[in-house]
């Protein structure tokens, strides 16, 4: 799994015309194959930060998205941003829950429900 983000700060006379570029960009990016979810956050804490955030089954459908008309419009409201954007992709090998807190609170599983 590949977690794909972008981070950019935008002036807030932009912010609308970035979004309208943004929002339909994730639905249209959501039913491409190999998309786990792609979101679009908005920091409350910085001013006109905004933060796009996709999970990918693998390289090869992350490669096919980043070569697509849609990733090319995230590139195009990248250049909006007031600064160079955060463009980061990782890759995840693992993913653990509720499990990971038990384990390092040393509660102990009740069979019994």
């Amino acid at each position: 799994m590949i977690q794909a983000t972008v981070r950019m700060r935008i002036a807030p006379h932009r912010r609308n015309e970035v979004l309208e570029v943004l929002i339909p960009l994730a639905e249209r990016a959501r039913i491409q194959p190999g998309c786990l979810s792609f979101r679009i956050y908005h920091d409350e804490q910085q001013e006109g930060v905004f933060l796009s955030e996709a999970l990918w089954q693998g390289e090869e459908e992350l490669k096919k998205y980043l070569c697509s008309e849609n990733y090319g419009q995230v590139l195009q409201a990248a250049e909006l941003a007031l600064e160079p954007p955060e463009i980061q992709f990782k890759t995840i090998s693992h993913v653990a829950g509720l499990e990971i807190i038990e384990e390092a609170r040393g509660i102990k599983k009740n069979n019994h429900g």
